[in-house]
Parts: C-alpha cells; structure tokens; sequence
C-alpha cells in the first residue's frame, strides 16, 4: 500500500497556504440581497483561481456566483476509466463572529492554557478543550482572541490545494479525473443555490469541512428557519396609558417561554432545539430569527409547533399583539441520500484507516453544503479538516490533524481510482 504521509516541507506548504488564506477577510452575511453576500469574498476566491492555474489544474473558472471548479486530468492507464469525484470545501467565515485582520498565532504546543496574545487576554484553557491533549507536540494555530481563526473553512481549502498540488507532483501515483469546488456563502445556508451540479460533473463528492481528527460525517440535522414578526402599537410614553402595545416586551415573553429544554445550550447528540439568534426592531414592531433543527422530520415539525403555540399563547397575554411566523425549508438531512450511496461514505472509512486513523461515522449538530448537494443527485458526506470550537474567538486546529486530511484524501482518490464507472457515471 502506498504510503502518503506528508513531509515536513509539505506541511509547511500546508501551513503556509492555511496562514495565507485566513488572513483574507472573507465573513459572509445573511442580510445581504447579493451573492455572494459580501464583495470581500471575492477577493480570496480571484486569488485561489490564479493558484489553481498556477499549480496546472484545467478547465479552472470562477463564474458569476463566486464558484471556482477547476479539473484535475485523469492519469490512469489509457482505456481504464473510474467516477470523477469531487472535492469541496467553503472559503466564507461565520457571518456572526469578527473574521477581519485575523492574527493567526503559531505555537508547539507543550501541554496546558494557551495564552491569546490580543488586547483582549482571552485563555484557551485545557479544561475546555479536551481534544488538546492529544495534540502534545504539534503545530497549533490559534487567532489573538479578536477575531475568529476560519479554520472553517479555509482549513478545508488549504488541504485541497495541498493535496492537488501533491498528486501534480507525484504523477506515480494514478487517480482518476477529479473536480475541486471552492465556494461562498455556507455560512448563510446558501451555499449551493447556484451551484451547478451537472457543470460540476461529479459522480460523488465530499467536502472537507468537518473537525475531529478521523471522523467521516454521513448525518446532518434537518434544518429550517423562522420569522416571528410581532407587532404592537407605539405612541408617545408619556401618554401611552391604555394604549400602547409593546412589541418588544411581548417579544422577550415569547423567547421566556420558549421550551427550555430544546435550546442549543440545553441539548447535545441527537436532540432537536429551537434557537432565536436575531433580534431586530423597536416598541411598534420586532423581527425575531429562529434556526430550527432536528435529526428527523416529525421531531423539527415538534419544535415548529412549539414555536407557534408560543406565538399564540403571546398573543393571548398581550392582548392586541398580532404574531406571525414564517417557516422557511433550509437542508435535511443527507443521510437519506447517503444510505443510498454506501460506497461513498465506505471509501471515506477506508481512506481514513489507510491514514493511520481509527475512523469514526458520525453525524453533525449543524448543516454543510453537502446536505443540499446530496439531494441535488451529488451525494456529498463530509471529511473531517481538523479545526476545533468553529465560530468563535477560541477557535483552533492542529497543522498535524490538517496533515492527516490531506492523506485521508489522497488515499480516498487513489481508491476511487480502482472504482468501475457506475452507469450514468462520467469518467
């Protein structure tokens, strides 16, 4: 079995790429009517394209939506064919977090709290992150503590580049015809309106956009979204007796009385939540944003309805308030799409063995673009890239776990390599 492991001048390309990447401002938005959402997006993806065609991939285009593909050639044996695979990964950062003049910190790590150097003396402390004990030795990058790191995505991003640019250098090594996707907008849950499945040409793909080392994600949440619109009656204060009808008030007793054992901080695993996360407007009238999710269907409609027996049971304690609310259909989870694709989640297990890594099949508390790929016919789990605490200021990732994504993928190419086209496949 050929043997992948990068070595250390191939880890620095890693690091150097990773370091390179997040240090462009690329936060997305979910009020933008644009698309991408932010024009700072574009920056990352122009220079991304001249690095695809610097490194030789072909057929490299950054179209009208903000999706770079780019193709690497098939080498295998004239006359042997095998399914063209993709590989994606999202160049967006969490549209709710700071992600500009990122300050990446670079340490080995040698056990214990790590200091952020910014203005803001904020800890990464050990307790609270578990999985830095077994990173004793490596390469950690951290941000200051001002900003997020963006290790979702641009972990993801570096490994692909990285791994394309070791398959150029090693020719030896045959694989078939790959198709790299670099993307905007994930973050908004929009990442894939306008990503074209048959241009993209794929049989299966995975994006590398999930965190512990050695886990393949096969499972989502469903997802939808929520707009409760509660409308008062403003008038003057100072003679609002018997009048006025605050929205504001009636909107934080409906978020009072939401049920508080289905709130993100109040479940893990496979339990469902309701979650408001944005709050906008004044006494007449106030928008509140709910994410909704759930592993299945009927338990999301629960937490639906629990939404709107709250809204109902506001409207009946203030009386006068009108609530409405909009149900919006985010993802589902892709596991209904993968189970019908065993092969492509298998390879992925096998891949990760061949790194050297105990593989785990598990599922996300969240979303990724390969949910909404998966029901688009592009079946799509997800590869772990190594980053840890997405989202916010502690966020962190090991060059060593970033390492081993690259070697998961490059041996998941070469087994796919050894893959009969299915039929309706494109070599």
């Amino acid at each position: 079995m050929t043997s992948f492991a990068l070595n250390g001048s191939e880890k620095q390309e890693l690091l150097d790429r990773f370091l390179r990447y997040v240090k462009v401002h690329t936060r997305s938005s979910e009020t933008s009517d644009t698309f991408p959402s932010t024009e700072c997006q574009w920056d990352l993806l122009r220079m991304l394209e001249k690095e695809l065609g610097d490194l030789g991939l072909e057929e490299v285009e950054l179209d009208a939506h903000g999706y770079l593909f780019g193709t690497l050639p098939s080498n295998l044996p004239k006359g042997k064919g095998s399914p063209v695979i993709g590989l994606l990964a999202h160049i967006d950062t969490y549209t709710g977090t700071e992600g500009e003049n990122v300050k990446p910190q670079v340490l080995s790590y040698r056990g214990g709290d790590i200091p952020l150097q910014g203005p803001t003396g904020q800890v990464l402390r050990a307790s609270e992150n578990p999985y830095l004990e077994s990173c004793l030795g490596h390469t950690v990058i951290t941000s200051d503590g001002t900003t997020l790191l963006g290790a979702d995505d641009k972990a993801g991003v570096a490994e692909i580049m990285t791994l394309a640019h070791w398959l150029i250098r090693h020719p030896e090594v045959h694989h078939g015809k790959l198709r790299v996707g670099l993307t905007p907008d994930e973050e908004t849950g929009h990442g894939t309106r306008f990503f074209d499945v048959p241009r993209f040409g794929a049989f299966a793909a995975y994006t590398f956009d999930g965190s512990v080392l050695g886990e393949i994600e096969s499972e989502t949440f469903s997802g939808d979204s929520a707009t409760v619109t509660v409308t008062g009656f403003d008038t003057h204060p100072g003679k609002a007796k018997g009048k006025m009808i605050n929205a504001i008030r009636a909107g934080s007793w409906l978020i009072e009385r939401l049920p508080s054992d289905k709130l993100p901080e109040t479940t893990e695993k496979r339990e469902s939540y309701l979650h408001p996360y944005v709050i906008n407007g004044e006494v007449g009238q106030i928008s509140i944003k709910f994410i909704v999710r759930a592993f299945n269907e009927p338990e999301l409609f629960e937490r639906e309805e629990d939404l709107k027996k709250v809204a109902k049971e506001t409207e009946a304690a203030f009386p006068g308030v009108k609530v409405d609310v909009d149900i919006q259909e985010s993802y589902r989870n892709m596991k209904v799409v993968l189970d019908k694709y065993p092969q492509v989640v298998n390879l992925a297990m096998e891949a990760t063995k061949r790194a050297g890594l105990d593989p785990t099949l598990t599922y996300i508390r969240g979303g990724t673009d390969g949910s909404q790929l998966s029901f688009k016919k592009l079946p799509t789990p997800n590869i772990f890239a190594g980053g840890m605490n997405f989202h916010g200021f502690h966020e962190w990732i090991s060059l060593e776990w970033m390492a081993k994504a690259v070697e998961t993928g490059l041996h998941l190419v070469q087994l796919w390599s050894e893959v009969e086209v299915p039929d309706g496949a494109k070599p």
